[in-house]
């Protein structure tokens, strides 16, 4: 006597075949997901390669071509995005910009990861008053505004890209060690952390060795959603006039100098907020695949 495993009115084969497609669209990242990888990627190359491919100089002045419409406006091939007001050619500057804010909220992440990561990862495994320190000094820390933290910086030491780095990486610094104290209380008390404890493990190795893989995952996500929030930061700040000085250019700074010209010359503003909206948006789409990948609650 045989045994039907399958729904009504689905063959085997069907159900087979649904469950290889499920498990397959589970395994695959999203359309979304691929389109923003290579977004960033495209956005690194040009980058990583503006001084090869850049057409012009990055200072290089020319006040006879100064405020030239782009080439599919008007302009000539010579200035493919135009001209600034002092006749820089722009799609130069956007290739450095991008650089350089790329650079920044890279570098800006990896201080807050480590940084945070760290603060987070003692706290929870030593507790007691070692634990309501740091957390009290996680708190006074965002409660305070990153505007005034960077100006007071700005004033005390000066603008610099170094700087600049450490105002935007301790931006979100608190939230790694929020995370990763979170996670370490969560698995203090479980099996194989107190096997590795009752075998004579010392802290530091326990910690290493046993807690922090364990709390990567989380913190790769939360990484990839401060990119992009850092990315906006360091525009905002340099706009501003606290962050990237001249000579040197980010794709706040373009927008700092376009803000006289936005009447007359819109494109001056409108493609370094592409590139900051591109930027930031491919960001986000992968951090929340991310978080949905590494979330068993979301997978199921």
């Amino acid at each position: 006597m045989s045994i039907e495993t399958s729904a009504p009115g689905v063959s085997a084969s069907q159900t087979e075949e649904g469950l290889f497609a499920t498990n397959t669209g589970r395994r695959r990242p999203p359309t979304v997901a691929i389109a923003s990888c290579l977004i960033l990627m495209l956005a690194a190359l040009l980058a990583a390669a503006a001084p090869v491919i850049a057409p012009h100089d990055l200072a290089g002045q020319s006040l006879l071509h100064r405020l030239r419409p782009p080439a599919f406006a008007g302009g000539t091939t010579e200035y493919l995005l135009g001209t600034d007001h002092l006749g820089r050619d722009l799609f130069s500057r956007l290739l450095f910009a991008t650089q350089t804010t790329l650079l920044i909220a890279g570098a800006g992440v990896l201080v807050g990861v480590i940084t945070g990561t760290l603060s987070g990862l003692v706290s929870g495994s030593m507790g007691g008053w070692i634990d309501h320190c740091f957390m009290a000094v996680v708190d006074a820390q965002a409660s305070v505004p990153v505007t005034l933290v960077a100006l007071t910086a700005v004033a005390l030491i000066g603008p610099s890209p170094l700087v600049l780095v450490l105002i935007v990486g301790f931006a979100d610094y608190y939230k790694y060690a929020r995370v990763v104290r979170g996670q370490v209380q969560a698995l203090r008390g479980r099996s194989f952390v107190e096997a590795a404890r009752s075998s004579g493990a010392s802290p530091y190795h326990i910690a290493m060795r046993h807690v922090l893989p364990n709390t990567l995952s989380p913190v790769i996500v939360l990484a990839s959603l401060s990119f992009a929030e850092i990315v906006v930061l360091e525009s905002s700040l340099t706009f501003l006039g606290v962050g990237i000085q001249p000579p040197n250019v980010s794709l706040g700074s373009l927008l700092g100098e376009s803000r006289n010209y936005l009447i007359t010359t819109p494109w001056l503003a409108v493609f370094p907020c592409l590139v900051i909206v591109a930027i930031t948006l491919a960001a986000s789409m992968i951090g929340d695949w991310l978080r949905d990948t590494f979330d068993p609650r979301s997978r199921s």
